[in-house]
């Protein structure tokens, strides 16, 4: 589940739930509308919701943020859990400089 808001050139995605591949492109698909309507200069995903989270996740991350560069944009990555900061870690997402 996703509630998307705009403000001050910002999109916030507050994420919640479980992401895995059944719901990833729901989200992706609220996300990307979001951003390419209002062209955002931050879009933020924020994971402070989320119990738990699957290779889709990591998909999702990568995929807005390869998206919202192409838009002139940056993305960041707030409230990480605990239990899911390992995942992002091991996947490298660490070193795009997206976590906050």
């Amino acid at each position: 589940m996703v509630n998307i808001t705009y403000e001050n050139d910002t999109v916030t995605a507050r994420l919640s739930g479980e992401i895995d591949h059944h719901i990833a492109p729901a989200i992706r698909g609220e996300i990307d509308a979001k951003c390419e309507s209002r062209r955002p200069k931050r879009l933020i995903l924020d994971f402070s919701g989320v119990g738990f989270m699957d290779s889709s996740g990591i998909g999702l991350i990568m995929g807005r943020y390869r998206m919202i560069s192409l838009l002139g944009g940056r993305l960041e990555v707030v409230n990480i859990p605990p239990n899911l900061k390992k995942i992002f870690v091991l996947s490298g997402l660490e070193n795009l400089g997206v976590m906050k």
